[in-house]
């Protein structure tokens, strides 16, 4: 895969992600040295997740999503020149959501609607000029992400964590699930799906960036396999169907919870690294706590110091923060001082 070229003066730039396009956050980002700006599209029937937002309204300004509603490219151009007003780039969309790609992944009715959708979405991005789409491959509903969202870190700041011990008899998988296939089906239904939909990247010109299921290591909970939960796992989705418009949403913390040697897999994915979640844990699988950048497993200099000498050159956002005190439900404060210590990072390792 060809390396990406984000962010300014082809450097590594400190990344945001959010779900409402308001001027006051895109202000607040914009002062807090934010370049790029990844959009959490809004799907129908949302429901509030683990990572709540202080704003609680549908009506701020926002990206809706479905099957059956894909964003124009009239409506992509807008939004991108809103944020070209505020010094921001819209950098791409984040992730799609479960209901664009459940019945891909299960092989279901609704199976080639969905792909046309992501296809007609590839189309739009890059006609709109929006160079990368995230993905995950990770059902939603039958296990949460976190067992905690309010366990305690530095100074009493609360985060969230992970302890299976605490989640007791997973079961079956839920109603909509009724067909769920073994590992090696649902790696047929993935590799179909990366056929169909990569050469339209390709074209497109938009790089499709794919996250680890989170936990990771898992091999399935809830009678649901879980495919992307180790190093292997995503040599073989870049290896399945190869294409320079398909690489990694490197997710840190992920590895970091897996136990791995942070660095190490930086330098191993390289040139097949769209964009960061530069995040860390404290513990590993089977029991985990979000924290600070400067508190978890492995050293933030030399993750930051292996995406310099693997040139790379796109955005590293937080993603998930502890809330600090006096702090918003989105976490301005906390956000704050992470955007601060990546940009530090980031021309620490520029000086050496």
């Amino acid at each position: 895969m060809s390396q990406s070229t984000r962010g300014s003066d082809e450097a590594v730039s400190v990344g945001f992600r959010t779900r409402w396009l308001t001027d006051e956050r895109f202000r607040f980002m914009a002062q807090v040295g934010v370049e790029d700006v990844f959009v959490d599209v809004l799907s129908p029937g949302y429901e509030a997740d683990a990572y709540p937002d202080d704003i609680d309204a549908t009506d701020a300004r926002h990206l809706e999503l479905s099957p059956d509603s894909v964003p124009s490219v009239e409506r992509l151009v807008e939004l991108r020149e809103v944020f070209a007003d505020h010094d921001l780039r819209f950098a791409g969309i984040h992730s799609l959501h479960y209901g664009m790609y459940g019945d891909v992944m299960f092989d279901r009715e609704g199976r080639e609607k969905q792909i046309e959708a992501i296809q007609t979405l590839l189309r739009r991005l890059g006609e709109a000029g929006i160079d990368t789409l995230g993905y995950q491959w990770n059902p939603r509903g039958v296990v949460p992400m976190r067992t905690e969202t309010d366990a305690e870190v530095r100074g009493g700041a609360l985060a969230t964590r992970w302890d299976e011990s605490e989640l007791g008899e997973v079961g079956t998988p839920p109603g909509e699930l009724e067909r769920t296939g073994t590992e090696a089906e649902c790696w047929d239904n993935y590799e179909g799906f990366l056929a169909a939909v990569l050469p339209v990247a390709e074209e497109a010109g938009v790089e499709m960036a794919l996250h680890p299921t989170d936990p990771p290591v898992y091999e399935e909970i809830g009678g649901v396999p879980r495919l992307f939960r180790n190093v292997e796992s995503f040599e073989r989705a870049l290896s399945a169907v190869p294409s320079d418009a398909h690489g990694l949403k490197l997710c840190l913390g992920c590895f970091s919870q897996m136990g791995e040697d942070v660095p190490a897999v930086v330098r191993k994915f390289g040139d097949d690294i769209v964009f960061v979640h530069f995040r860390d844990v404290v513990g590993t699988v089977p029991r985990f706590t979000e924290t600070f950048l400067d508190e978890g497993n492995f050293d933030p200099f030399e993750a930051m110091t292996a995406l310099q000498e693997v040139g790379f050159t796109g955005p590293v956002l937080l993603d998930h923060v502890p809330h600090v005190e006096g702090d918003t439900a989105w976490r301005h404060r906390s956000r704050a001082y992470g955007a601060g210590y990546l940009r530090c990072l980031i021309d620490a390792c520029r000086r050496q």
